[in-house]
């Protein structure tokens, strides 16, 4: 067994962290509700919270498409066989974690509740630890100086 496998070494499927923070959002707001809007704004907030899903759902559904095309697996405990910089990798370096952050937020909106949308901070700083630096440390590794120039171009979130 080699001492660095290739791929990133991550060993949380990032997705649970989203879920888990609307979990955690909604099991607050069944202790204590505390809307973002009150009763005359509710709908607008609604609205918002729908587009702001919906959005994130789209986004993340493209990104996939654009790794599945590139014939190089999404999940960052597999290895990585080429970089995508097309569709919405030319604006962000994670549109996959966009999307499920654009998600929860718009179903926290939706809810007109305000812990879901909250949620979303400690779910980055977990993705930001503990997924994204092993990815990006590894796509550093396996495609140096390609990567670094991508890196150099595009933001990490937007």
């Amino acid at each position: 067994m080699s001492e660095s496998p290739d791929n990133a070494g991550v060993r949380i499927f990032p997705p649970a962290l989203f879920i888990g923070g609307l979990v955690i959002g909604y099991v607050l707001d069944l202790i204590r509700h505390v809307p973002i809007a009150p009763p005359e704004w509710s709908l607008a907030v609604r609205i918002l919270g729908g587009v702001a899903a919906l959005a994130g759902i789209a986004l993340g559904i493209a990104a996939l498409g654009l790794f599945r095309r590139a014939g190089t697996p999404p999940e960052p405990w597999e290895t990585t066989t080429r970089l995508v910089f097309d569709g919405p990798y030319r604006f962000t370096r994670n549109p996959m974690y966009l999307g499920m952050a654009a998600l929860l937020v718009g179903l926290g909106l939706v809810g007109n509740s305000l812990w879901p949308v909250i949620a979303v901070v400690p779910a980055i700083l977990l993705l930001r630890t503990q997924v994204i630096a092993r990815e990006e440390a590894y796509l550093q590794r396996k495609f140096g100086a390609e990567y670094l120039a991508y890196k150099s171009r595009v933001r990490r979130w937007l």
